[in-house]
């Protein structure tokens, strides 16, 4: 997630203006002693989603409903980081986590390919139910009669 001044590289096939996002910056909470209280190194990155030139109907429409907590009423997608000490650093930790939220935001989601069962994988998870079945049927080996079950019965005796 590379940027140069000029653009915002959100994926290889997407580069965003660096125009379409704007910046403030304010006091970060937390400790800190007189840095958090006279600097300003919380940096929140805005960008308007609904406006902006670059992305498809189809991108703004995947965005809004991945992203719905995150953006606005008007459209517009807000990104605080306050991690660091420096508004440089703060500012470049929005711009990074802003690109990894619209590539997974714009990520095609796989679908599932739906695979049969085998035969053989039918017939033993069938056999296996017919087994616990008489199982529950008959819980005494002793007692089983005449019916036939299709697996070995250890008959434990005790002496």
């Amino acid at each position: 997630m590379s940027t140069s001044p000029r653009t915002i590289r959100i994926r290889d096939d997407l580069l965003l203006p660096s125009a379409e996002v704007r910046f403030t910056y304010s006091r970060s909470g937390g400790p800190g002693g007189q840095n958090v209280n006279k600097l300003n190194s919380r940096a929140t990155l805005w960008f308007d989603v609904e406006n902006s030139p670059t992305l498809t109907p189809y991108q703004k429409l995947k965005i809004r409903r991945s992203l719905a907590g995150r953006i606005n009423k008007d459209g517009v997608l807000q990104v605080a980081a306050e991690q660091y000490r420096t508004q440089k650093a703060n500012r470049e930790d929005a711009l990074q986590r802003f690109a990894e939220l619209l590539a997974a935001a714009l990520a095609e989601k796989k679908v599932r390919k739906k695979t049969r069962m085998s035969a053989t994988a039918r017939e033993r998870r069938l056999q296996a139910k017919k087994r616990r079945s008489l199982l529950k049927k008959h819980p005494d080996p002793s007692r089983i009669g005449n019916e036939a079950i299709p697996f070995k019965v250890r008959v434990v005796r005790h002496f």
